[in-house]
C-alpha cells in the first residue's frame, strides 16, 4: 500500500503511453489487495490536462467524499473498501485554467446554479507560449519539428499562404502522432485521420473554431464583427491554434483507449486471479471515462462473472454512441464498444451535464470537417457528440435526474442509466464550462449507489 484516503488504503497504478504498467506499483497492488480484507476496490482514472499531482488532487477530493459516505450509509454495510488511482500521460496546455477539484457542498437543497457568470474572462491569443511549446514537444517528440513550424506560423503574418501551410502542418502532425478518428467505419479503433483534417477550406475551419470560442465567452482580440479585415484574419489564427489544441486532445483520447485495453484491463485480470472474490468498481472522468471503458475490452476472456461490478462515467469525452449496437443515423454501424457492457456484472452509469462546453462543443467539432457538415450544425454536433454532454445514446438507455445523497436510481445490468447532472455539474468559465466540476457529493453517491446495486 502506498498511501491512504480518509483512512482507507489507496494504491497508485501508473501506465506509459503504450499501456505498459509501472511493474513495481502494479505488482504491489496485486500482492497486497487480496490479503487486505478488502471486498470492494474503487478504481478512478483521470482525464485530459493532468499531471500526477493534479490527478492525486482529484482522487483525494472525490474519493474522500466516497469514503465519508461509506462510513455513514447503510448501503455500505459489510463493505471493506479500498481505492486505486490510475496515472497515465495526459498533459494539459499551460494556458488553460487549472481544474478546480475542491470538494463542493451539496447544492440540490438550495436549488441549481448555473455556470459561474462571474468567472474571469478568458482571453485567447494565436501565439504558442514557450512553456506550451516545450510541453507539446515533450509529449509528442516525433512531431517536434512540425510543432516548431506551427509555432512560427502562429506568431507570424496572417495570410492565405500561412493558413494553408498551417493546415498542412496539422496533417503532418496527425500522421507523425498517429491520430485516428474513432468514428470512421470499418475499424473500431478508427482507420483514418480526424475529419477536421479533411476540410476543403482551412480558413473556414479555423473561423469555425474562432466563432465557437467567442460563442462560449472567450475574448478573441481582433475577432469581432466590427474589426478590420486584417484583424479578423488574426482572429482566424486563434482558431487555427484551437484546431491544434483539439488535435492534441484526439491523440490523448486514442492513448486513453490504449492504456485501458492494454494496461488497466490486464491488471484487473491479474487482480481477479489473485483474489477472485474482489468486487471492482471503475470510475472515469473525461478521457479517463474512455480509459475505464476500454479496460472492459482488455479484460481476459472467460471471466464469468466479471470482477467489474459497476462502471460510472463522469463527463466522458468520447462518442455518445460508443456502446450502441446500432447507431440512429446509420443502423448498419455500431459503436466502438458495442457488446462490452456485457463484461460488467452490474450497472453502467453515464453522468452528463449540458454545462460541459468542452464535450458539448469542441469534442464534436473535431469530427466535423466543413461545408456540408457545418450547413446544419445541430445535426453534426449530435452525430459526433460526446457522452459528457447528453449521455449514452443507446435506444434503450434509461434517464434519471441527479438526486441528493441517499436518493435512489434505476440501475440495471442490461440498460445503461444516463444521469442528468446539470443541476450540480455547473461551475466553470469559458471555454470548457463545467467539464471538471465533478467533485460533488451527489456524484460520489451515484458511484456508491451503483456499486451496491
Amino acid at each position: 500500500m502506498t498511501d491512504s484516503i480518509k483512512g482507507l488504503p489507496f494504491w497508485e497504478i501508473r501506465f506509459d503511453s503504450d499501456g505498459d504498467p509501472d511493474g513495481a506499483l502494479a505488482d504491489t497492488m496485486v500482492a497486497e489487495v487480496p490479503g487486505s480484507g478488502i471486498t470492494d476496490l474503487y478504481v478512478f482514472a483521470h482525464g485530459w490536462n493532468n499531471d500526477p499531482g493534479k490527478a492525486r488532487r482529484l482522487y483525494d477530493g472525490f474519493l474522500a467524499l466516497v469514503a465519508d459516505q461509506l462510513a455513514t450509509s447503510p448501503a455500505a454495510a459489510g463493505v471493506r473498501a479500498g481505492f486505486a488511482g490510475v496515472v497515465w500521460p495526459s498533459k494539459r496546455w499551460s494556458d488553460e485554467p487549472i481544474p478546480d477539484f475542491t470538494p463542493a457542498a451539496a447544492t440540490l437543497a438550495a436549488g441549481a446554479a448555473t455556470v459561474a457568470a462571474d468567472a474571469p474572462a478568458a482571453v485567447a491569443t494565436s501565439e504558442l507560449d514557450a512553456r506550451t511549446l516545450a510541453d507539446l514537444r515533450e509529449t509528442f517528440p516525433a512531431a517536434a519539428g512540425v510543432l516548431d513550424r506551427m509555432a512560427a506560423l502562429l506568431a507570424g503574418a496572417s495570410t492565405e499562404e500561412s493558413t494553408r501551410e498551417f493546415f498542412a502542418c496539422l496533417k503532418e502532425f496527425s500522421a507523425l502522432t498517429e491520430i485516428k478518428d474513432e468514428n470512421d467505419e470499418g475499424d473500431p479503433e478508427g482507420s483514418g485521420s480526424p475529419r477536421m483534417l479533411r476540410a476543403g477550406d482551412p480558413a473556414g475551419l479555423f473561423e469555425t473554431y474562432r466563432v465557437r470560442l467567442e460563442g462560449l465567452g472567450v475574448v478573441v482580440p481582433g475577432g469581432s464583427a466590427t474589426a478590420s479585415f486584417g484583424d479578423k484574419f488574426r482572429g482566424a489564427l486563434t482558431g487555427a491554434k484551437e484546431a491544434l489544441r483539439q488535435l492534441t486532445y484526439w491523440q490523448m483520447k486514442g492513448r486513453a483507449g490504449v492504456v485501458g485495453r492494454r494496461g488497466l484491463g490486464p491488471v484487473l485480470g491479474r487482480l481477479h486471479g489473485a483474489g477472485p472474490g474482489l468486487r471492482v468498481h471503475l470510475i472515469g472522468h473525461s478521457f479517463g471515462a474512455r480509459l475505464v471503458s476500454y479496460a472492459l475490452a482488455g479484460l481476459p476472456e472467460g471471466l464469468t462473472p466479471s470482477p467489474v461490478k459497476s462502471v460510472t462515467l463522469l463527463q466522458g469525452a468520447f462518442s455518445h454512441f460508443a456502446f450502441d449496437p446500432s447507431v440512429s443515423f446509420d443502423p448498419d454501424r455500431h459503436g466502438e464498444l458495442a457488446g462490452m457492457q456485457a463484461r460488467i456484472d452490474g450497472p453502467l452509469t453515464v453522468c452528463f451535464s449540458r454545462h460541459d462546453a468542452a464535450v458539448g462543443t469542441f469534442y464534436p467539432l473535431a469530427s466535423i470537417a466543413s461545408g456540408e457538415d457545418l450547413a446544419g450544425v445541430d445535426d453534426p454536433l449530435y452525430r459526433w457528440g460526446g457522452m459528457g454532454h447528453d449521455g449514452a445514446q443507446n435506444a434503450d438507455a434509461r434517464l434519471d435526474q441527479v438526486t441528493g445523497v441517499g436518493g435512489s436510481y434505476r440501475f440495471s445490468r442490461t440498460q445503461i442509466l444516463n444521469v442528468d447532472a446539470s443541476a450540480v455539474v455547473n461551475r466553470g468559465g469559458p471555454p470548457s464550462g463545467a467539464h471538471s466540476d465533478i467533485v460533488r457529493p451527489e456524484l460520489a453517491w451515484v458511484v456508491l449507489a451503483a456499486s451496491r446495486s
